[in-house]
């Protein structure tokens, strides 16, 4: 059994797979790569071809139709052998150092008999243009290069959460939870960093630089202006991740902030894409969305009224999106996205 699966779904990657490849492949032995290609029209298919046929003890391709992102993903899943699933897009890359220093920790937990559900890394987002890169870590939230449980997870604001390039998850416990990813589907990575966390009991996290977060381009699902295009995938997930757990029936009480925190911050993304867009059919859509909450889910939505942002939506409408707007920007300065 190779310690790590990695898996790279890619739609039309022919630009970028190669040097995400060639930043994998030191791990050769310990590691096998499996590329999804999700129905690519470019040279995609016939590149992935040659990446496994140069190295067949390493790499491994699946050729399906297009199903979108989540539906790469489940037929990588399903297809992993590692004893731990990464998942890394085709147009980002790992940094050498920290990927050694993963792999050895993988080892080191193989060797000591030891496993946890999740490890975490910190990721770097590479912004094109940036001449600082803005690094995410985790290090004042929870413990630093040691085995810990949600216990030892300290309370989360709205500038951090785990999200898909931050996790490497035990594959047996991904798939006993049962995630099933929409296809067709944008931003159903929230899904992935959010659905298996009830099933998490032991976590690591390794203060490295491991991910290398490619954004800034002005096609990337990830920019403002495309996620505006496509709000009504970004709602369906939002309703998709509120409906996923009941969080009041989390018994531990440091895993269910975290969760109420995540869906306050997915919530908090979605409204305030509805309000930057400027339409009055968006802004339908946003109190639909919130009123739905509010039907469906009142103890939920009780409580994101009582916190920020959720109190802001509800002040009035001028007032309330001018503050959600600067906000939101302030925001962006802070972590550095799209």
């Amino acid at each position: 059994m190779k310690l790590l699966s990695i898996l790279i779904p890619c739609y039309n990657s022919q630009d970028y797979l190669e040097h995400c490849i060639e930043t994998l492949l030191p791990g050769a032995g310990r590691v096998e790569i499996i590329i999804i290609n999700d129905g690519s029209t470019d040279h995609t298919p016939q590149m992935a071809d040659r990446f496994a046929a140069d190295h067949p003890e390493t790499i491994r391709v699946i050729h399906q139709e297009n199903k979108g992102h989540g539906g790469a993903l489940n037929a990588g899943i399903a297809a992993a052998s590692g004893r731990y699933i990464k998942v890394l897009d085709s147009d980002d890359w790992v940094d050498d150092e920290a990927y050694q220093s993963l792999l050895d920790t993988l080892e080191r937990f193989e060797t000591e008999r030891t496993y946890v559900d999740m490890l975490l890394t910190n990721f770097v987002y590479e912004k094109q243009g940036a001449a600082h890169k803005k690094v995410i870590s985790y290090r004042d939230l929870i413990p630093v290069n040691q085995i810990f449980t949600w216990k030892d997870v300290k309370k989360f604001g709205l500038t951090h959460y785990f999200i898909m390039h931050a996790i490497v998850y035990r594959t047996k416990m991904l798939r006993d939870c049962g995630l099933k990813l929409p296809e067709h589907t944008f931003y159903e990575d929230n899904l992935f960093s959010y659905v298996p966390l009830p099933y998490v009991k032991r976590m690591y996290y390794l203060d490295v630089d491991l991910y290398r977060y490619f954004i800034g381009r002005d096609d990337q699902s990830v920019n403002e202006s495309v996620m505006i295009r496509r709000i009504d995938q970004q709602i369906y997930v939002n309703r998709l991740l509120i409906a996923a757990h009941d969080p009041w029936k989390i018994k531990n009480p440091h895993l269910r902030a975290y969760m109420l925190n995540f869906i306050n911050i997915i919530t908090m993304v979605t409204t305030v894409l509805l309000i930057r867009s400027g339409t009055d059919e968006h802004i339908r859509k946003k109190r639909m969305l919130w009123r739905e909450i509010k039907v469906k889910y009142p103890r939920l939505h009780s409580w994101l009224v009582r916190h920020f942002p959720g109190w802001v939506f509800n002040l009035p409408k001028r007032m309330g999106n001018l503050f959600v707007v600067v906000v939101y920007t302030l925001f962006q300065k802070i972590w550095g996205f799209n």
